[in-house]
């Protein structure tokens, strides 16, 4: 019997705000344990919450982000348990009536090669809901401390449908989501800050069934590679499980990502088990259009959507970039926003190269000076006025490189530094240039018959042996028109 795996995964996100959920002491990480705490952090008799407007706002941009429809009206709800990590024993939560419903995350599954586009596909989601996180159990061989810091800091969970099929389609669908997220400012996702955590549900069941099997929830999955690792390996043993004539208990389990295993912790807990009843300390939130409308209007663009133009061609107001350019300039916000500026001012055509030069120059002087791009002091004017010298033929490719590393370290204009090192192309003969690229076509027959029968690259075949015999030094664009010239 054939059977096919089902994922559903819950990711909680810590929310970028300046104080903790319902209490207005500092939200934050890395400080001395138990500093970031109040009377209402820590539930002490007679602190009442008071709710963050601002964390409000960030979930309701993450929904929109990601199309669920805002609930009209939402409301909090206490989520009962009895753990060292919550002093309150309970979690102030959102059960029946969350703020976000619906909604999917677009994900792209890996192409054939590196440099392929993978199939799209769209998961849906069955809701976002806001609640305040808890505190951080730090265990030893002594015991276990508890650090409040943590505990009341805005936290949503992001809940998809059992919609996911492969340990593959769970890692993108990380990515993708965190992309979204950072795009919109509203989380970093700094997974080893624990502002990003992903629990996973996984079940089996035979092909062509529609019933859901028994599910097992992974916990602990740290990194997105150990989610993808921790599912792949949750599904092998579910159908080690079943193939052996054994029954799939439904439980919690801990993955280690370090040794690839996983043992159980509990049995899992139920929705009743909660005890889940409405918060009598707070009211309902009522959301409005207008409301919905001002944060709508400072949302960015939606990585995808912004892939799709910037691959798009020149006359449907794209750049006409390669998938691999694309694909590297889009998960960063702040790259593929610096991509365009320059690419603007350089103007649509010339977009390509300028996202070349970004992708292998400008990352690697980055990675090399370890320096952020909003600290360099390259700019997107300059990159723009070096692919355009570039493309008047005033400046030759191999010089170009000089030129690029003098901007990246001084920010010096590229026409100052093209004039003060004397780097500008020689003007070439008209004759000579004439007479090698003549001696070019005599040589080269196979890439003149590519060329005349409509092959546009094999007339880079020709221009290799013309900047030979020019000891590289002629206009590459003299050449080009030269030789088309002369095969016309």
């Amino acid at each position: 019997m054939q059977y096919e795996a089902v994922i559903g995964l819950e990711v909680h996100v810590q929310i970028k705000t300046r104080s903790k959920m319902f209490t207005r002491v500092a939200a934050g990480y890395g400080q001395p344990e138990n500093t970031l705490t109040d009377p209402t952090v820590l539930a002490l008799p007679g602190a009442l919450p008071v709710m963050n407007k601002a964390a409000v706002d960030a979930i309701i941009k993450a929904g929109l982000m990601l199309g669920c429809a805002i609930a009209p009206v939402c409301k909090w709800d206490r989520k009962n348990y009895f753990y060292p990590d919550s002093p309150k024993n309970y979690q102030i939560s959102q059960y029946d009536q969350p703020i976000c419903v619906g909604g999917a995350v677009e994900i792209e599954l890996p192409g054939p090669a590196r440099n392929v586009m993978g199939e799209h596909k769209s998961i849906p989601l069955t809701r976002i809901h806001l609640e305040e996180d808890v505190g951080k159990l730090n265990h030893g061989a002594g015991g276990s401390l508890i650090d409040y810091n943590r505990a009341g800091t805005p936290l949503m969970e992001i809940v998809s449908d059992p919609a996911l099929q492969s340990a593959d389609e769970a890692y993108a669908y990380l990515q993708s989501l965190r992309t979204s997220i950072v795009y919109a400012g509203i989380s970093d996702c700094d997974m080893e800050k624990g502002q990003l955590r992903c629990d996973a549900n996984v079940s089996i069941r035979p092909v062509g069934e529609t019933k859901l099997g028994t599910k097992v929830e992974l916990k602990n999955l740290n990194s997105i590679a150990f989610v993808r690792d921790g599912i792949a390996h949750e599904i092998a043993r579910q159908l080690a499980v079943v193939k052996a004539g054994g029954v799939i208990v439904q439980e919690t389990r801990d993955y280690d990502g370090l040794t690839g295993t996983s043992q159980s912790l509990r049995s899992k807990e139920m929705a009743h088990d909660y005890r889940y009843f409405p918060d009598p300390d707070l009211m309902p939130v009522k959301v409005d259009e207008n409301w919905k409308a001002r944060l709508a209007s400072e949302l960015p663009e939606r990585p995808f959507d912004k892939q799709r133009r910037f691959m798009a061609a020149e006359a449907d107001g794209g750049y006409a970039l390669p998938y691999t350019l694309a694909s590297v300039l889009v998960p960063d916000r702040e790259l593929s926003d610096w991509f365009e500026a320059a690419a603007k001012l350089a103007s649509p055509a010339l977009a390509q190269p300028v996202g070349n030069w970004i992708v292998n120059d400008l990352q690697r002087e980055l990675a090399g000076a370890g320096v952020a791009l909003a600290d360099v002091k390259i700019t997107p004017a300059a990159l723009a006025d070096l692919v355009k010298l570039i493309a008047a033929g005033t400046l030759l490719q191999n010089s170009a490189k000089e030129v690029f590393a003098e901007i990246f370290a001084t920010g010096e204009s590229p026409a100052a530094i093209v004039a003060r090192k004397g780097l500008a192309a020689a003007p070439t003969d008209t004759a000579e240039l004439e007479t090698w690229c003549r001696e070019a076509i005599a040589a080269n027959a196979k890439a003149v018959a590519e060329f005349k029968s409509g092959k546009e690259s094999a007339l880079n075949g020709l221009k290799g042996p013309v900047m030979k015999s020019a000891k590289g030094k002629a206009n590459p664009k003299a050449v080009d028109e030269t030789l088309r010239r002369l095969l016309a």
